[in-house]
């Protein structure tokens, strides 16, 4: 899955922060409420409500409303799609390492 710049730019914002991070960490394990993804950050609803928002921005978390509670749960598929971007430049640098530890084997 390949996203489109503006998507791609959305999900490395959204991860750019690290509560926003530490949240995907949980809903990895279960869908959670909000409730439950502030409780480790000390942070109000509201404050936590405005985590949500960017990441289901970015495609990152759907949330639910079941009563009064909101449920979210982790998308993966963007992850997966900022992975390939970032492997591209891992095989880069590695192939550039490869390269430089070679020129350097042969100057021995």
């Amino acid at each position: 899955m390949v996203l489109q710049d503006a998507a791609l730019d959305d999900v490395f914002h959204a991860l750019a922060d690290p509560t926003r991070r530490a949240m995907l960490r949980s809903l990895a394990g279960a869908e959670r409420n909000i409730t439950e993804l502030a409780a480790p950050f000390r942070m109000s609803f509201a404050a936590a409500s405005k985590h949500v928002r960017v990441l289901e921005a970015a495609g990152l978390v759907r949330r639910r409303v079941e009563g009064r509670s909101h449920l979210c749960r982790l998308e993966p598929k963007p992850l997966a799609a900022a992975d390939e971007w970032l492997r591209y430049y891992e095989r880069l640098w590695t192939d550039s390492l490869d390269r430089l530890d070679d020129i350097l084997e042969q100057d021995r």
